[in-house]
């Protein structure tokens, strides 16, 4: 199912309204309202596609009005279908329509997240010749080798494709640092662009075997110090193709500049190698490798290698692609399995129990009350606030919104003494912070609930990098912050005034099945 906002007076294209997701709409050229009087931001749009409604919350000075109800700042009431929202003064027509969704075609994370581009000739011939029933091996035989050396910068996304290249069902993918070469001089990193020489003697002559077996040989690359600035990117360049000559063998290889969902254990290479740099031809995956040096592995995993491997990123790539893994250790010398550690956090099996604890207790209550949030950045506390307690009535207090802990003491203060139920949305980590909204509830005559949100410090990281991800102009929250968060925190308790302590997990919903996929990824080793 998916909600429309539709513009009855035709001004503009219907606007998707996620199931739970606040959209903001106002002035802009999404709406083409041009009248100064309608904020930028002059309504908060909720569809709860359950109930088929969606809640209206206005931000702007100017009233809002839906049928005959006119709202003010801060005031929300319920759109149903058949109604009519006016956006400001009566003008600007809206209504609501849901619709079952039909079933698109499957696309994969990168139609989201990369520009279209025509497919080459040999592409759309591939397309057209291969025999129906045939066997995707036979389509080596109708795609040439790559005719020359070439670069392709696609932002945040270096490719390059060496001579001699040829597309295959089976690819044999590899780490490049700590993989295929280390530093000549000892160090952990190279002190100079030609501070590089082959990890193994046996590297070499493996990779011609796997060129001779019929693999298409790629090496997939984190270098962030490109995008930072640290790494000039023609430096780099002309180290990956001296890289490549002395291995003498044709490789493509995969360069991930900057964070984002092309940089390992993220997907966003291996997606495009098997979309667009194939020549059409489907990957097997029971019949390719991935092998990589960061592996998880401890200290002292193997006599005479004391350090631990730095991430776990390798591993992880492989373990979100469905790719058997090897370390260099494994793969090139034939040393049995090291032993190894995943992250505590597991995007995958984490999300299994109910909402909240306790399972029956009431989200919201009839009477005036408070509800303090407390829980990390990126913890869901804002959707999970909104989507229940703000589309039943609750007024809304956030610091990011209102500046500081004074000014939303001082909104709580106006709400209660209205007769009106308060959600306040902060991190809330300690005593202090709390003590301020439980005495404002004491004042009021009211009670004061905690609703603790449990996601850990990791699934919070793990949060974070999938808003930055998919969310364009998202602020980042970075790691300083989510560690003073964890440092300052003090569990909370009754003792400190709560009348009832509510434990809300993190259960991330989805409108989307490929934005699920990439949630579902590790994103960091």
């Amino acid at each position: 199912m998916r909600c429309f906002l539709v513009s009855q007076d035709k001004r503009h294209d219907p606007v998707l309204l996620p199931d739970g997701v606040t959209v903001v709409l106002g002035r802009g050229p999404e709406t083409r309202v041009t009248d100064k009087k309608c904020s930028r931001t002059q309504v908060e749009l909720l569809a709860n596609y359950t109930y088929r409604s969606v809640r209206v919350t206005q931000r702007g000075v100017n009233p809002t009005s839906v049928e005959e109800i006119h709202l003010h700042c801060g005031d929300s009431t319920t759109l149903q279908e058949g109604q009519t929202l006016c956006l400001v003064n009566g003008l600007y027509p809206y209504c609501i329509r849901f619709e079952q969704e039909s079933s698109p075609p499957k696309k994969s994370l990168l139609h989201f997240f990369t520009p279209k581009r025509p497919l080459k000739q040999e592409e759309e011939r591939d397309g057209e010749t291969q025999p129906p029933g045939s066997h995707p091996g036979s389509l080596l035989l109708k795609v040439p080798p790559q005719p020359s050396d070439s670069w392709e910068d696609r932002g945040k996304l270096l490719i390059f494709t060496k001579k001699g290249v040829v597309p295959s069902t089976k690819v044999a993918g590899f780490d490049l640092d700590g993989t295929l070469i280390t530093t000549q001089s000892g160090k952990v990193f190279p002190t100079s662009p030609d501070d590089w020489r082959i990890l193994y003697p046996e590297v070499t002559r493996k990779l011609k075997q796997l060129q001779s077996d019929g693999y298409k040989l790629v090496i997939f690359t984190n270098q962030m110090g490109i995008g930072r600035g640290r790494l000039r990117p023609e430096v780099f360049k002309a180290k990956v193709e001296a890289v490549v000559e002395r291995l003498d063998v044709p490789l493509q290889v995969f360069v991930a500049t900057s964070s984002g969902i092309y940089r390992k254990p993220v997907l966003g290479m291996w997606d495009h190698l098997c979309e667009k740099a194939n020549g059409g031809i489907s990957v097997s995956l029971p019949q390719s490798v991935y092998v990589g040096d960061a592996a998880g592995r401890p200290a002292n995993w193997a006599p005479g290698r004391k350090k631990k491997d730095f991430s776990c990123s390798d591993r992880l790539f492989a373990l979100n692609a469905g790719l058997p893994f090897y370390t260099p250790e494994e793969y090139f010398l034939g040393w049995k399995k090291a032993s190894f550690e995943l992250p505590s956090f597991d995007p995958v099996n984490n999300f299994m129990g109910p909402l909240f604890d306790p399972p029956d207790a009431c989200l919201t209550s009839s009477s005036p009350e408070l509800v303090v949030a407390v829980g990390f950045p990126a913890a869901g506390k804002s959707t999970f606030l909104k989507q229940h307690l703000v589309s039943a009535g609750y007024d809304y207090v956030n610091r990011d919104t209102l500046g500081s802990w004074q000014k939303c003491v001082a909104s709580c203060q106006a709400s209660l003494k209205a007769g009106k139920s308060v959600a306040v949305d902060n991190t809330n980590p300690d005593l202090e912070s709390r003590r301020r909204y439980i005495e404002c509830a004491k004042e009021a005559g009211v009670p004061c609930r905690c609703f603790l949100f449990t996601a850990s410090l990791e699934q919070a990281k793990h949060n974070n990098r999938f808003r930055e991800m998919t969310e364009k102009g998202h602020v980042p929250v970075n790691d300083i912050v989510l560690n003073s968060y964890k440092n300052k925190y003090v569990a909370p308790s009754v003792e400190e005034g709560f009348s009832e302590i509510l434990k809300i997990r993190f259960v991330p919903h989805f409108t989307d099945s490929q934005l699920e996929s990439l949630y579902r990824q590790f994103s960091e080793g």
